[in-house]
């Protein structure tokens, strides 16, 4: 299965309304990042044992391991979990700019490091969901 088809079957089990703000979601993304490469995480390690939620990646970063190896992983991901949507904003040094940038403006939702989770997206400010993705997919690529 392609990872278009993976990615479209995933949104396609949400629950509704979830299912609807994961589409719209998806779509604004990929507006956003037009030639970004998609990526479809099941969820499972090697084993196939679940060790996360399933989640969407756009675009491409490498990640820089304190051992020198190196990795390419997305800059920005979607994943549904039980109280909503997470949405992962992946390569920002600061942990604390998501919070001090966007909270304020966000609306109702909860902002750690590099992940901004919301329980629908009427309960947030969708433009300022973007200028957070904005300013993450403007981050250099490693």
């Amino acid at each position: 299965m392609s990872v278009d088809e993976q990615i479209k079957e995933y949104i396609a089990a949400q629950p509704e309304p979830k299912r609807l703000d994961m589409m719209a979601l998806h779509r604004l993304i990929l507006e956003m990042m037009p030639d970004g490469r998609l990526w479809f995480l099941d969820g499972k390690d090697d084993a196939g044992k679940t060790v996360s939620n399933p989640s969407i990646g756009y675009g491409a970063r490498t990640i820089q391991y304190a051992n020198g190896s190196t990795r390419e992983f997305y800059r920005i991901g979607v994943s549904a979990n039980t109280t909503g949507i997470s949405v992962y904003i992946l390569g920002i040094e600061d942990r604390k700019y998501l919070a001090q940038t966007y909270g304020k403006d966000l609306g109702k939702a909860k902002i750690t490091g590099y992940c901004i989770k919301f329980k629908a997206l009427r309960d947030i400010r969708v433009e300022t969901l973007k200028a957070a993705i904005r300013y993450g997919v403007d981050q250099p690529a490693i």
